[in-house]
């Protein structure tokens, strides 16, 4: 019974033992008699066992008996003072296995105070038990079950006993054991592993107590991926002049074709991608590029990875360089220009050869000594158009400028609305017919003045009578901020005062001026206003 709960220890059918429980190990054992026999007891053994046996269809039956293991000699010792204080003593003495390792350990005391039942516990503690070692393992410790090259892996050697043994390490290599240098707690520490590190590796520990020596070992395999290589091939399409570098191939000519083949070594399956400027073009160990253009110049990478490790990769790339017709810049085929406008054309050509370029009609200069023109644009050149061409020793390029006068901005129809003439004339007639109205105002505001209908002044003056001579002239008065100017013309050169007929005189005089002066301002508004200002 193990916390009032069976667990079956050993059985026993047809007089062959079976069902052992290893934790007993060798100690338990069924006699002729069919006790049970119990070898080395300790402590632990202390329980209650249970004894059954089956006769088949007539049912089972079954007893129990309680072992009870006693190594503990409790001694209790009391003292009593003439002050009427007892002190109570107690020494716990027992023999203690590799069980109680993990064992606490505590006293009680239990007393009654004023009739109340008590209970005081001291700390608990544990014991160092010193026991042999019974196992040893070899444990591999790294960031990942899969170990690479490159990685940071430890052994780990430990053995059960306490305190732990020595430990040391070797390395079966053809067969043999070769020594490794002397570790401290039982770690082998590897830096940077390489395919080399891997092996079978065997622990070794020499326990004291029982002068027996226990191993284990461990199968270290170091994954690794090779650096890739790329063998060539190439398919000439025609004969040419030039000598093949096929080794560096910077001599490829348009039309020919190149056949590439990845090659590496690596401890598990592997699986080969292409890729050009980081994009993925191709699967597979070979990459086949047929008639070859210029556009195939550039750097192939074969890049090698090994699905069971995602991390573990390795790259190699090529360059291949395509001699090819020069490839001219995408231009405007048709240019609207002016004749006699100075016209700049960009003609940009693309090649790995010495490329010459060129402009025609021949007579035309490249001011700048490039692939820019500067030309002003004539008669002839808008019939014929410009050519540039690239040539280089594979063959020419070329792109024609087409040319073609710009259409000049149309005229606005009459019919569509007033033109401009048109609308200088309306607003001279507008000016006119302000001053005749303000001219006809005046006149109209004297003539009532005269007759008396209108005040003269302010309010609680005298009207003012005018000479009978002036009644049947018209005048206009315009008031001006100038007031130096106004009393000018109401007094004489010295100073005097004139009469009322004078100072008649000289408002017509002032208010003709004045009319003037606003002509002369009305005709500098339409000045302004036929240039394009705003009036």
């Amino acid at each position: 019974m193990d916390k009032n709960a069976r667990t079956l220890i050993i059985s026993m059918i047809q007089d062959a033992e079976q069902n052992k429980d290893p934790k007993f190990k060798d100690r338990l054992s069924i006699m002729s008699d069919f006790s049970l026999k119990i070898s080395d007891v300790v402590l632990q053994d202390a329980k209650v066992y249970v004894c059954q046996v089956g006769l088949g269809i007539f049912g089972t039956g079954e007893n129990r008996t309680e072992l009870r293991v006693s190594n503990i000699d409790i001694r209790i010792a009391h003292i009593k003072e003439s002050s009427g204080l007892i002190t109570v003593q107690s020494t716990l003495l027992a023999q203690v296995t590799k069980e109680d390792r993990k064992a606490h350990f505590h006293c009680q005391v239990n007393y009654s105070l004023a009739g109340i039942n008590k209970t005081s516990k001291s700390e608990s503690f544990q014991i160092n038990v010193h026991y042999p070692s019974e196992n040893i393992s070899l444990v591999i410790d790294a960031q990942s079950p899969m170990v690479k090259e490159g990685d940071n892996v430890t052994l780990r050697c430990e053995a059960d006993g306490n305190p732990a043994p020595e430990y040391t390490f070797s390395k079966m290599k053809e067969g043999n054991e070769e020594d490794l240098p002397d570790v401290l707690g039982g770690k082998l520490s590897f830096h940077d592993l390489s395919r080399n590190d891997s092996g079978i590796y065997v622990c070794k520990a020499f326990d004291l107590q029982i002068l027996r020596e226990l191993n284990a070992s461990a199968n270290l395999f170091v994954n690794y991926l090779d650096v890739p290589t790329i063998a060539v091939a190439t398919l000439k399409q025609r004969k040419h002049q030039w000598e093949r570098d096929l080794t560096r191939l910077k001599h490829l000519l348009e039309g020919d074709s190149v056949f590439l083949t990845c090659s590496a070594t690596g401890s598990r399956p592997l699986e080969f991608q292409w890729e050009k400027k980081g994009k993925l073009i191709a699967k597979g160990e070979q990459l086949n590029l047929t008639s070859v253009t210029y556009t195939a110049t550039g750097d192939y990478t074969c890049r090698v990875t090994m699905p069971d490790i995602p991390d573990l990769f390795r790259s190699k790339s090529i360059p291949l360089a395509v001699h090819a017709t020069p490839q001219l810049a995408p231009q405007e085929d048709l240019l609207f220009v002016k004749e006699g406008e100075l016209l700049n054309l960009t003609c940009s050509a693309f090649s790995l050869s010495k490329t010459k370029v060129t402009w025609s009609p021949k007579n035309l200069t490249n001011h700048q000594h490039k692939s820019v023109l500067s030309v002003y644009v004539t008669k002839a050149l808008l019939e014929s158009g410009i050519n540039c061409t690239a040539e280089n020793k594979i063959g020419r390029a070329e792109h024609q400028f087409r040319l073609e006068l710009r259409p000049e901005v149309a005229e606005p129809d009459n019919r569509t609305g007033p033109t401009k003439q048109e609308s200088k004339g309306v607003i001279i007639v507008a000016v006119v017919v302000c001053i005749m109205a303000i001219s006809i105002l005046g006149a109209v505001l004297y003539f009532l003045h005269k007759k008396g209908k209108l005040p003269c002044g302010r309010s609680g003056k005298q009207e003012i009578t005018r000479p009978e001579a002036h009644k049947d002239e018209i005048v206009v008065e315009v008031k001006s901020d100038k007031l130096p100017e106004e009393a000018g013309l109401l007094q004489g050169a010295n100073g005097e005062k004139r009469s009322a007929s004078d100072q008649d005189n000289r408002k017509m005089i002032a208010g003709r001026a004045n009319i003037g002066r606003i002509g002369e301002e009305l005709k500098k508004a339409l000045v302004f206003t036929e240039t394009g200002s705003k009036l």
